[in-house]
This record gives C-alpha cells, structure tokens and sequence, in this order.
C-alpha cells in the first residue's frame, strides 16, 4: 500500500524552542554545493572588487552621503532623483514575487548574504576545527589550553573578516582609498569608524552565531513565503510515496520484502541541513532552498543502487501526480507568473527608458529673499535670481542662459556658465525691465538653460517677475 504524501507546513519544533539545539552542518560535495559556492564567489567578488573599480578619475560605484551625488558608472544621481530608488525598490518587490512563485527559495540558498556568509565562516570554522565530529566533541570537551587555542583562532579570523567586511561596505559610501588611509593613519572620521565597526559587528553576530536562527525565526521572508507559494512552485522535495517506510538494510537486501521504501533513515539530509530540519517532514519554512540535502540523498541512493531524486526540486503537484520535467515548466506558466512578469518587464522598460533618455541637467531658480525687486541706477526695474545649475553627467559643459516669457524682460547678467561633470553651477541672474513697461505685479518668466555643444541637453524653469 502507497504511503500518503508528508505535510506541506510542518515545523521543527525542537530546533525553534531549544535555544542550546546547536547545528553542526556536515560537509557535502555535488552539483548543487558546487552551484552554491560558485555564487558565493561571483558574489563576493562583486561585493569587494566593485568599490576599488576606478571610473573616470573616480570610484566607479560610490554613494557618497556627504556631496549628496550617487555614481554608478556614467550615472550620476541627485536627491532630486529619488524615484529611481523609489522604482528599484518596486523592482526588487515584484522580482521576488515572480521568483518566488517560480522557483521558490532559491535566492534564499544561494545569493542570500546570510547563507553566503555562513558559508564562508563554516569554512573558516571547519578548516579550523575540523568536520562535524571533531566540532561537536570539541564544543563538548572542558575548555583547556587546547581549546582555547582553536576557538581563540577561529574567533580571530572571523573578526578579521568581518572588519574587512566593514571596511569595504563603509567604502560604497565614502572613497574606499581615503577610508583606508584614514584607517591606516589611525584617524578615521567617527561615523565612518561607527559603521564599519556597526557592519562588521553584525556580519560577525550573524554569520557566526545567529546563522540558523536568523533564517528561522528573524527573517520574515520565511514568514510569507508561503502566501506566493502554490503546488506549481518548485520547492525541495521529498518523496513520501517512494520513499516510505524508512529504515536500514544490507546494501544488496530486497527493501519491498522487507516492506520499506528507498529511504533508508540515515540521517545525513538532516546533518547536511544548514537549518537543521527534517525535509522528509515535508515543506517547512525554515527550508532554504539551497539543495544540500539533494546532494547528500543522492550520494547514498548511488551507494544503494536506487535512483537519484528520493529528495529532488520539484513541485507538490508533480511529487503527488508524477509530472515530467516538461509538464513541470509548461505549469511553471501560470497566471499569477505572467501577471507579476508583465508588470516587472514593462516596470523594467520604463525605467531603462527612463535613464536612457534623461536629461543631464537639473535646475533650480531662486528668486532673492531680500527683496522682490529693486531699482537700478538707470532707473530701470530689476530682480535677482539664484540659478543652480546641476551637471549630473559626467563630463563638463558650458550652458547658455537665456530668459522667455515678455519681450520687455531682458538678461543683465553673464549668460553663460561652465559646470564640471558632477558638480552644481551658481549662477546670479539679474533680470531688468524698465519702469512702466510691464504691468505692476507679477508678470511670468522662463529660464532656459542649455548646453551649447548639444542643444537636446536644454532645461526650461518657470519662475515670476516682481514690478513694484
């Protein structure tokens, strides 16, 4: 008789209530752990190597706080260009919503930072320590020189880490150069010596000791998941009807004699686990996607001669109604995927329009606060303005000013202006007319600002003329 198929929400709850129920992930080789590591390099990569990338006499990647400018490559961004990180953050949203409802927690188990860097400080832990065995008889054992050795060890690479950690996430908001020789100089300015400590700190709490508890119990991803979950996402799964009734036997014994299915209760998908659950308890959300119970299962099928995918990615409607690889992707497309793909590919394509066609120049007209207009020595009518001119290109230009709006109006100021790239340009525009030309009042007035080697490069900024 078939087994029934496990539950889709059970929880480990041994491993949430006891707080001294210790995970000692075992080592794992395989497709998956090799995938997983591949991103944790690709990532980090990217992490330590961007800030360094020079750009145009200048960090490629910086966001620099204090000027109040965000590079990225040729982009230059301005507080006035707040959207984009409005429309970022919407991206990111709906990338995950689609994602999620597609391939389930694979970011979670691969790209994460909190996986990434548990990772890496189990590494550095089982290269200092030892494998699982030697790591749980060690934190077992009284502690004695010997230990105090190991552990002062492990505990100074890992703070080690974690301050070059800091050091370069701190260098994404100042320049990474005069980050390390304020550094080396020992006179680092207090906020940027608050953050890299506060940064490295928390990658030190989090990949070192919270690890598992923070995927489990702090992470509220692992909270929702189940709300963009449906039985056409793929998951990791367990298969309950092959692979019940558990139990050992003799690698060459006839398991369906003997009443038991392909699993043969060895525990090793439950050591591998980074958050140590159960997957045979069905899907929990504390399961992270990152596969290394596939890895371990399939190692111990090709031992046993049975088939790989006893613990497979698949979804719960092919695990319960045997779908093939091809049924799996064709049900992949589903309404709630084609809906969430549509809005982030149009999202996506206003966006890149967007950038693609901005304009490198921002302006802001102030009209002077002393006094809304004045008289001149010729007796004419004059205002003052305050011209900002932003250059968020990177390259400098020189801008033509001119004004619009009544031929009485006329510029009696420098009409041109030069502003590097990256840089805000001020500029003192006095605006005459003579008295009794115009009506007493305000009368409409336009500056136009516009690059004189590339005339598309124009901005036109409404403001009022005071006649007394």
């Amino acid at each position: 008789m078939s087994q029934p198929s496990a539950p889709r929400k059970t929880i480990n709850i041994k491993a949430i209530t006891d707080p001294d129920n210790k995970v000692y992930p075992r080592s794992i080789s395989g497709p998956f752990t090799t995938w997983r590591w591949i991103f944790v390099w690709l990532t980090q990569i990217v992490f330590y190597g961007l800030c360094w990338l020079p750009w145009h006499g200048r960090q490629a990647v910086l966001f620099d706080i204090d000027a109040r400018k965000f590079y990225f490559f040729d982009l230059v961004l301005w507080p006035q260009d707040t959207i984009y990180l409005v429309l970022l953050m919407i991206l990111g949203a709906l990338a995950l919503f689609l994602f999620t409802a597609v391939a389930g927690r694979l970011w979670c188990g691969y790209s994460c930072p909190q996986t990434v860097y548990t990772e890496i400080f189990l590494w550095f832990e089982k290269v200092i320590e030892g494998e699982r065995p030697k790591r749980m008889k060690l934190d077992a054992e009284p502690w004695s020189a010997r230990k105090l050795g190991i552990k002062t060890a492990k505990h100074s690479v890992w703070i080690l880490f974690s301050l070059w950690t800091g050091i370069t996430f701190v260098g994404y908001f100042m320049p990474i150069h005069e980050l390390i020789n304020d550094l080396v100089s020992l006179s680092p300015g207090a906020w940027s010596a608050f953050w890299v400590v506060f940064y490295a700190f928390a990658t030190y709490g989090n990949a070192g000791f919270l690890r598992d508890q923070m995927c489990r119990q702090i992470c509220p991803y692992a909270r929702f998941q189940f709300v963009m979950f449906d039985p056409d996402t793929l998951i990791i799964a367990y298969d309950a009807k092959r692979g019940e009734s558990r139990g050992p036997r003799a690698k060459n014994a006839d398991s369906k004699a003997q009443g038991l299915g392909d699993c043969v209760d060895c525990g090793i998908c439950v050591q591998v686990c980074p958050t140590g659950i159960d997957i045979r308890n069905g899907l929990q959300n504390e399961c992270i996607g990152c596969a290394a119970c596939i890895d371990a299962c399939d190692q111990v099928m090709d031992k046993m001669n049975y088939p790989r995918g006893l613990i497979r990615y698949s979804t719960e409607n092919a695990v319960t109604r045997h779908y093939s690889a091809m049924d799996i992707l064709r049900r992949a497309v589903r309404p709630r995927v084609i809906i969430y793909a549509a809005i982030l590919a149009l999202l996506t394509f206003a966006t890149a329009w967007s950038l693609a066609t901005r304009i490198p120049l921002k302006v802001n007209i102030l009209k002077d606060r002393s006094s809304l207009s004045r008289e001149a020595d010729d007796g004419s009518i004059e205002n003052i303005y305050r011209l900002q001119i932003m250059n968020t290109g990177d390259q400098t230009r020189r801008f033509r000013i001119t004004i619009s709006g009544n031929d009485n109006l006329r510029l009696g100021s420098d009409e041109e202006i030069t502003v590097a790239g990256g840089e805000i340009g001020i500029q003192s525009a006095i605006v005459r007319a003579e008295s009794g030309s115009i009506p007493s009042g305000a009368t409409p007035l336009s500056f136009s600002i516009t690059d004189i080697a590339e005339n598309h490069v124009a901005v036109t900024e409404k403001t009022k003329f005071w006649m007394p």
